[in-house]
């Protein structure tokens, strides 16, 4: 029965320390990706974290969007973005990796049917 209660206190505190050492994102954010049409663009996130909860904004050519339900727990991130393009509004599902000052993201759009991968890294 005590080795069973340990057991149990190491699994709550590896538990709580995982929501602990989320990794910080806050700050700016270079991202650099490949369109469709194949030519190199630029994303700029500006994240706000608190907890496990992200705030903040993707900008690029197209404008400033606001991150909607975002999250980051562990060196998992992620987050919606809706921009509209010719008065009809795209959802973009944004989930990814960090990595030091590295985030790796995979973008869906729309219904799933597109997706592309993105590199951002932390602007000094």
């Amino acid at each position: 029965m005590r080795v069973s209660g340990v057991i149990r206190m190491v699994a709550l505190l590896l538990l709580v320390s995982a929501t602990v050492w989320a990794a910080d994102v806050s700050g700016k954010w270079i991202g650099e990706f490949t369109s469709p049409d194949g030519q190199t663009r630029q994303s700029t996130f500006n994240f706000q974290v608190s907890g496990e909860t992200l705030t903040g904004t993707v900008a690029s050519t197209r404008g400033e969007s606001k991150i909607e339900e975002g999250k980051v727990v562990g060196d998992d991130i992620s987050f919606n973005v809706t921009r509209n393009f010719g008065g009809n509004d795209m959802k973009f599902v944004y989930k990814g990796k960090v990595a030091g000052d590295e985030i790796k993201f995979t973008v869906t759009v729309g219904d799933g049917d597109r997706t592309f991968e993105i590199v951002a890294k932390r602007a000094k």
